[in-house]
């Protein structure tokens, strides 16, 4: 006759008996040192983990901290190009206007300056080709002499911060000229 398993007969895939755990007590406890060594290392990794993913964050807010303040400047620096574009040749020749010219041209290398010791840079434009993460294009302009997509007019100047964009630059992009074709397939 078969034996069938029933709940007062244990299988051999149920876990052991109070017998035989008393029988080999040093088997389960070796059982359960592996569970807790693998649980043990599992806590460590995460907690590695945690660990390094929060010096991270920390890092990036004290790189980034002054990104508001930055951006900020940002404007003090496009007030201070506008006003030297903004001198006449004859003014710059003038011997009462050139003390205030040469004051006006050294605040703003100086703000130059502490832009690069902060890790404020200038995105290149003229010339370039238009990189949607960097530039905003503004405009298209047709230009004979530019490959379409190149930047020929730089309306507003772009900063980065380290690796971040503070300010996307404005520009004018070029564009065929009308009746010329562009041929797409290359």
């Amino acid at each position: 006759m078969t034996e069938q398993t029933t709940p007062e007969t244990p299988d051999a895939s149920a876990p052991e008996s109070a017998e035989e755990a008393a029988k080999n007590p040093l088997a389960n406890l070796e059982a359960d040192l592996e569970k807790l060594k693998t649980d043990l290392l599992y806590a460590q990794a995460e907690t590695q983990n945690v660990r390094r993913r929060l010096e991270k964050e920390k890092a990036d807010a004290i790189a980034y901290a002054a990104t508001g303040f930055a951006r900020d400047m940002l404007s003090v620096a496009d007030n201070m190009a506008r006003a030297l574009a903004a001198v006449p040749p004859e003014a710059a020749s003038d011997e009462k206007l050139k003390p205030f010219i040469t004051g006006i041209e050294m605040t703003a290398r100086e703000l130059e300056t502490v832009f690069q010791r902060n890790g404020i840079s200038k995105i290149p434009a003229m010339g370039e080709a238009l990189d949607p993460n960097r530039h905003q294009a503004i405009m298209e302009m047709e230009h004979g002499e530019a490959a379409p997509g190149t930047i020929v007019h730089e309306m507003q100047t772009g900063y980065m911060l380290k690796d971040r964009l503070l300010r996307p630059a404005m520009v004018g992009v070029a564009k065929a000229p009308a009746g010329h074709s562009v041929d797409t397939q290359a």
